[in-house]
């Protein structure tokens, strides 16, 4: 299999520039989703970078399966995210209502930032040597 980490990595970037104009056109619920998926992709190109292979979308468990002992200092970046992967898109993950009902500016920025120190840091993995 072609080693593809920069892919990855683009398409998290590419999620991440999605994520800002949901933030500002106020689709908070897709911006705190986009922003998951975008953390996400960062990290299944560093697994592509180890020439390994990533399964799942569960952030804080990609990120636990890495090499690295500073991963640890982005779980709390992952816990959050993972808790916005299904709620943001389904209604029957609320009690009631639709989910642009509950996501607010608030989520949308602190996931985003949540989504950017998690791309930066996988970043600065690809960019050296495996």
């Amino acid at each position: 299999m072609a080693e593809r980490s920069l892919d990855w990595l683009k398409q998290a970037e590419k999620d991440l520039e999605k994520a800002r104009l949901d933030l500002d056109w106020g689709y908070f619920e897709w911006a705190c989703f986009t922003s998951q998926q975008a953390a996400e992709k960062a990290i299944k190109g560093v697994f592509q970078h180890l020439h390994g292979e990533a399964w799942g979308h569960g952030t804080k468990a990609l990120l636990e399966n890495l090499p690295y002992e500073d991963r640890s200092l982005l779980l709390e970046d992952g816990i959050f995210l993972d808790k916005l992967y299904i709620p943001t898109r389904y209604p029957n993950g609320l009690p009631q209502g639709i989910p642009h009902d509950y996501f607010t500016k608030k989520d949308a920025e602190l996931a985003l930032t949540a989504a950017l120190r998690i791309y930066e840091w996988c970043k600065g993995k690809i960019s050296k040597p495996g």
